[in-house]
């Protein structure tokens, strides 16, 4: 009896030796551990028409888009919601509207049908804009304001238009704490909207000599994924490939109206350089910036309302929807954290005879990021359908139609 006693000791002594051991290896690769917590996996089912090899991969671009296009309106004035938002979006389409600085920001007064692209699957998409601000200029100072209202930048916020940090004051002269507007502006917006900004644009103005510099560096060691400033990537980018996308500062590029009213010559050649860019053989991310987009041209840095509706009317026409439909017309912040997120996921697909398993490898995402979605190209002959039945995502695709695309929306 003795001896069985002696035994149990001896072997529960062993079982808690090779916990406790289990435990300090555990412990050890802790951080392994919660590397792969973060990093999760998500998982669907494909069945196919076919037992055809299918191949899988991720899209250059969101919904297989040859181009994307960025154009981002610089300081907040009401021009962007008054004729901007309702051309894009379909609806009436502000009256002439001369504001306090005795510039019309009005419009037309026609109402738009909207100015579309397609997800692939027949869903019809608005363009968008984004909106680079200064805190300090929004609110309802009085009905002929210059600039947006906070209620004004909500409802373009939530229809899907980005908001960038362009500094608090708009300011460059000698003098700028350029870390104190780049903070208050990201405070301000915070504050009053709800949301972290993450993408900044150096304002422009008179300055000291490389002023910007020190908005880029401010504006990267505070929150910024990327500076639009003077110097730098772009305005052309080619994303066939994996893009460096950290700490990107990239150039940008102004289409402004010229002196002369008649006619849309200007414009002409602005669509000229546009049609070149799009007939790009690999898929390019292109942006483009103004300031006001009213019938006045404020500052004489802006568009006219009429020839900012002939620009993008005539993309829209060519490129849109209603065209060959290549374009994929979101903000800079949209297409970048895409970007970010295709070039970091691992994708298997394994395939037995009719169905397959794709399993995708996620990144852990930044909390600042507003979009979570990933397109992948499909290659196969066959029609297919999509099973999947998990809370943690969305997949759509064109599997009865063309049967080339996939496209996955994370919760």
């Amino acid at each position: 009896m003795k001896k069985t006693q002696s035994g149990t000791k001896a072997f529960l002594l062993t079982i808690v030796l090779i916990l406790n051991f289990t435990s300090f290896c555990f412990a050890k690769n802790s951080n392994f551990k919660t590397d792969s917590v973060k990093s999760k996996s998500i998982s669907f089912k494909i069945k196919l028409k076919s037992a055809d090899k299918a191949t899988i991969k991720p899209s250059a671009l969101k919904f297989n888009k040859h181009l994307a296009y960025s154009f981002t309106v610089d300081d907040g004035y009401r021009s962007a919601y008054l004729t901007a938002f309702p051309l894009f979006n379909g609806g009436k389409i502000s009256e002439p509207m001369i504001n306090e600085w005795k510039n019309d920001q009005g419009g037309d007064g026609t109402k738009s049908k909207g100015l579309f692209y397609s997800d692939g699957f027949g869903n019809k998409i608005p363009f968008k804009l984004g909106l680079a601000i200064n805190g300090s200029t929004i609110g309802d100072f009085s009905a002929f304001r210059g600039h947006l209202s906070w209620a004004e930048v909500k409802e373009m916020y939530d229809a899907g238009w980005d908001v960038l940090n362009h500094s608090f004051h708009h300011a460059t002269k000698h003098g700028t704490n350029f870390l104190t507007e780049v903070t208050e502006n990201t405070t301000s917006i915070k504050q009053n909207l709800g949301f972290t900004m993450s993408h900044f644009v150096v304002p422009g103005g008179e300055s000291d000599p490389g002023y910007q510099l020190e908005y880029e560096r401010d504006a990267m060691a505070n929150g910024s994924f990327s500076v639009a400033s003077y110097v730098g990537s772009g305005p052309v980018i080619n994303v066939q490939e994996k893009v460096n996308l950290e700490k990107m500062i990239y150039a940008r590029t102004f289409v402004q109206s010229s002196k002369d009213t008649i006619g849309f010559k200007t414009m002409d050649r602005f669509l000229k350089t546009f049609d070149s860019i799009a007939k790009s053989p690999n898929p390019v991310w292109y942006n483009e910036f103004t300031h006001g987009v009213g019938n006045g041209n404020l500052w004489n840095l802006s568009m006219r309302f009429p020839d900012f509706k002939y620009y993008m009317t005539a993309i829209a026409a060519k490129y849109g929807s209603k065209g060959n439909d290549s374009i994929w017309m979101a903000p800079w912040q949209e297409v970048y954290e895409y970007i970010w997120l295709r070039d970091r996921i691992k994708i298997n697909y394994i395939q037995n005879n009719k169905e397959g398993i794709v399993t995708i490898e996620l990144p852990e995402i930044p909390e600042t990021f507003r979009y979570r979605a990933i397109s992948l190209a499909i290659d196969t002959p066959a029609k297919f359908e999509i099973e999947s039945s998990s809370p943690d995502f969305k997949v759509s695709s064109d599997g009865k139609t063309n049967h080339t695309l996939i496209t996955i929306q994370l919760k």
